[in-house]
């Protein structure tokens, strides 16, 4: 299974990194020329300057593509319909229409198509989805998510919602198992580059959504790009007991009302967890633990979001769920 990196940024030197230890890198794209050529060094791989040249000149099994999300469309229109199997790191296209594209693309050409909500293949989430499907505290009443960080000055292309909110609109999602009816989102933006002081991005950089589900259950998103630390929590509300965890140090409390308990475990890094979920789907022609819908509906609940803060209104939706069959 050979495997090329689209991008070797911030995040995609990161897919580098851990495809190497894994044994399936193999080829990578990177525009800038002095780039290219550190990392054909030092992983003694072939470096392209395009997606063009890589998918024409030579013969990969998948593609990861880790470049700015207003570039996704494209590199993942010409890896789709050549069949290649392909990941795109989130959110999967800068629209749903886009999205709707990709996603008919890969269908037609029976080529695998993932997004890389890395945040699924985090222990503590993975343990919690556990505890709500065996109901160890009851049925699930309200999630709560925090994703706090001072912006990085690397995301320039959309706002906090797209870039760091839809990794909890995608896990809001998973954890109730069923999609929104209901969006509603408060924004802002205080470090515009026209505001005095600030260097930041036009778009919004912190926000608080609420996704309305059925039978009153209820996610509550806060995201921001302000906070000078970083902060990523999730706490699960149930009808007997309530699940809380640290994505950052992986600990995980159960607490009944009597007793708390904290599992040990050893660390693992999620990116390893995500790439090997996704080849081992590709070489056994299974469905990716997180689809190309999963990508497309949280794309759609994400401009739903955009959209209640800019109106000031709650917005319904109706979508499909689609991921059962990817869980079981």
């Amino acid at each position: 299974m050979k495997v090329a990196v689209v991008g070797t940024g911030s995040w995609g030197k990161h897919h580098l990194r851990v495809l190497d230890d894994l044994g399936y890198l193999d080829s990578f794209v990177e525009m800038d020329d002095e780039r290219r050529t550190f990392y054909e060094k030092k992983y003694s791989i072939k470096g392209f300057s395009n997606i063009n040249d890589l998918v024409s000149d030579h013969d990969v099994d998948i593609v990861n593509i880790c470049t700015p999300t207003i570039t996704h469309f494209e590199i993942a229109k010409t890896t789709l319909s050549r069949g290649i199997s392909t990941l795109v790191e989130k959110p999967l296209t800068y629209s749903s229409s886009q999205g709707e594209e990709l996603v008919n693309l890969a269908r037609d050409n029976k080529a695998a198509l993932t997004i890389g909500f890395v945040e699924r293949f985090n222990p503590i989430i993975i343990d919690i989805k556990k505890n709500l499907q065996q109901k160890t505290f009851g049925d699930p009443l309200l999630i709560e998510f925090q994703r706090e960080n001072r912006w990085a000055g690397v995301t320039k292309d959309i706002g906090v919602i797209l870039d760091s909110s839809v990794h909890d609109i995608d896990g809001a999602r998973w954890l109730f198992n069923e999609e929104p009816n209901l969006v509603f989102a408060r924004t802002g933006n205080v470090l515009n580059p026209k505001a005095s002081g600030f260097v930041g991005t036009d778009y919004e950089d912190f926000a608080t959504i609420i996704l309305g589900f059925k039978n009153g259950k209820t996610a509550i998103i806060i995201a921001n790009w302000v906070t000078p630390y970083k902060v990523r929590r999730i706490s699960v509300t149930c009808t007997d007991g309530n699940l809380s965890g640290d994505y950052i140090s992986q600990e995980i409390r159960q607490d009944d009302g009597t007793s708390v308990t904290i599992p040990t475990r050893k660390y693992e890094e999620p990116l390893v967890n995500e790439l090997k979920s996704f080849i081992h789907a590709v070489e056994s022609h299974t469905s990716p633990m997180i689809t190309g819908m999963d990508g497309l509906n949280t794309i759609k609940i994400a401009e739903a979001a955009i959209n209640s803060a800019k109106r000031g209104v709650p917005i319904y939706i109706c979508l499909l769920y689609t991921s059962d069959a990817a869980d079981e």
